[in-house]
């Protein structure tokens, strides 16, 4: 067996056992059949509001409001996979079908937000499973599972396109579909059916998790899916349709992951793609491991969609490698039982600035799913660093100097190959915090030792392993309930991420 083509036969099932576990029952759903609802125009309301944020309503935890009758209380609560859409005043969610310990409909769960940080559900973009997606896996021997994933959304023209990923318990067996609507809340009416993929002895990746990007200069579309199988998948769409450009095209690999003997090092799955117009640059955003523990972000860019792209060392992604850098993974501040599972990125741009959304799922319980947004910074010459902490919709501020002297909690991103899926992954291999002193002499002392100089917003770090150039931030510390500290991401000369929260 070639090491280009190993194909693990367990994702799929193994991601709808670990869903099952979140939602007992759902995988025995009988899948609802797909019907058209009328054409109306419903007064929009919403309980958003663009005042204060009530902080203490946010929580790691939520058994008290996972169940179906409380979805009006689930706000970024039972998020995974979400894909994020601007429209106006509103940012948009949309992501899988899940909830924490009940048996949840499928659907596409749809959220929106005025500041990024409290969210409204707004239901489901389906009333069931879409019925071409669902025919397409019984006429090939399996049965949907009960729950659609990873969904993408975006706008063409006045039209809202909305991507979907429906899988089954036969290896491979899956479907990307595509419905539009006139509104991002719906309704949505299938359209047809992006690319599949078969329980066969071809060479070709799992089809889920789309993303999709439009070139601005030639007006090309270009979606990238894949999970485990053959890798990260490019594939050319029509504009005019949302759908492939070439009948039964499946596109070409553009990202894999290395091996350790002739063992995978683990999942690849959960491509996002955007274009950055200021350094001109397309992203390639991946989720590297297994979802509910290692699951990091790894990231490449390219000059043009098609690639290839190239990770921060200067090698081809398409090459049986792991690429660098990992700019988010399971981390653990002080006081504070951690995040796991924190990947499959969305990414988008709001009011100039671009932000990453994830779900989080706390060391003290894996089993919960709440979303995260963090803001991204780019490096002078436009590497993507990702906040240490949760968005809390503060406003960026110069920091000074002197404000940078004290006490600090500081992460180095490690990394600890392990190769397999769920069963071999079963760690999330923290990184944990350590604590170190910024002096006002310039001195760093405490976990490592050396000295810091800053040119605004650029802390330079010399230490004794090393050296790092890290951006300064204002920010919320959510581990300890402290309204504004500072912040810092950034790499060292390893391209290795680090971390800072200064603390009180």
């Amino acid at each position: 067996m070639s090491l280009t083509t190993y194909a693990p036969t367990l994702t799929a099932c193994c991601f709808a056992w670990l869903l099952a576990l979140a939602a007992p029952g759902c995988a025995k759903e009988e899948p609802a059949a797909l019907i058209d609802p009328p054409v109306t125009t419903p007064v929009d309301t919403t309980t958003l509001s663009d005042g204060p944020v009530d902080f203490s309503a946010f929580s790691d935890t939520y058994a008290d409001v996972a169940s179906a009758d409380q979805t009006s209380q689930w706000a970024h609560y039972n998020v995974h996979d979400p894909s994020y859409l601007v429209d106006g005043d509103f940012t948009y969610s949309f992501n899988t079908d899940v909830a924490f310990g009940h048996e949840i409909r499928p659907g596409i769960q749809i959220r929106r937000s005025l500041n990024l940080v409290e969210w409204e559900f707004l239901g489901w973009a389906f009333p069931g499973l879409p019925t071409q997606g669902a025919n397409f896996i019984r006429r090939n021997g399996g049965e949907p599972f009960g729950s659609l994933w990873a969904p993408y959304s975006m706008k063409v023209g006045n039209e809202y396109r909305l991507y979907y990923s429906l899988s089954s318990a036969v290896p491979r067996l899956s479907v990307i579909g595509l419905a539009t609507a006139t509104s991002p809340r719906g309704p949505y009416r299938e359209t047809g059916l992006v690319v599949t993929s078969l329980d066969d002895g071809t060479v070709q990746t799992n089809a889920i998790d789309p993303t999709v990007v439009v070139d601005p200069s030639s007006g090309a579309h270009w979606m990238y899916y894949g999970s485990a199988w053959d890798g990260i998948y490019r594939l050319e769409l029509d504009p005019a349709t949302g759908l492939a450009r070439y009948n039964n095209d499946k596109g070409e690999r553009v990202a894999q992951r290395g091996f350790t003997g002739n063992t995978i090092n683990g999942n690849i799955e959960g491509p996002e793609i955007i274009y950055h117009p200021e350094f001109d640059k397309y992203y390639l955003f991946i989720a590297y491991d297994w979802l509910q523990t290692k699951y990091n972000v790894r990231v490449g860019r390219a000059d043009r969609p098609e690639g290839p792209f190239y990770d921060i060392a200067g090698r081809n992604m398409n090459e049986p490698i792991d690429d660098l850098p990992m700019i988010l993974a399971p981390y653990r501040f002080k006081s504070h039982s951690g995040w796991q599972g924190v990947s499959h990125p969305g990414v988008f741009a709001r009011d100039g600035a671009f932000y990453m959304g994830h779900q989080g799922r706390p060391g003290v319980n894996s089993y919960f799913m709440v979303m995260h947004v963090r803001q991204l910074f780019w490096t002078e010459d436009g590497w993507p660093l990702v906040s240490s902490q949760r968005f809390a919709t503060e406003t960026e501020t110069p920091v000074e100097a002197a404000e940078l002297a004290g006490d600090w909690e500081l992460i180095v991103f490690d990394y600890r190959v392990v190769p397999g899926y769920a069963e071999e992954q079963v760690a999330a291999d923290f990184n944990d915090a350590r604590d170190i002193q910024l002096g006002a002499d310039g001195t760093v002392s405490g976990a490592v030792t050396g000295s810091w100089t800053y040119e605004a917003p650029w802390l330079n770090l010399d230490y004794e392993n090393g050296r790092a150039r890290v951006r300064v931030e204002r920010g919320r510390d959510w581990e300890n309930e402290v309204a504004t500290t500072i912040l810092f991401t950034g790499l060292n000369e390893n391209h290795t991420t680090l971390w800072g929260k200064k603390i009180p």
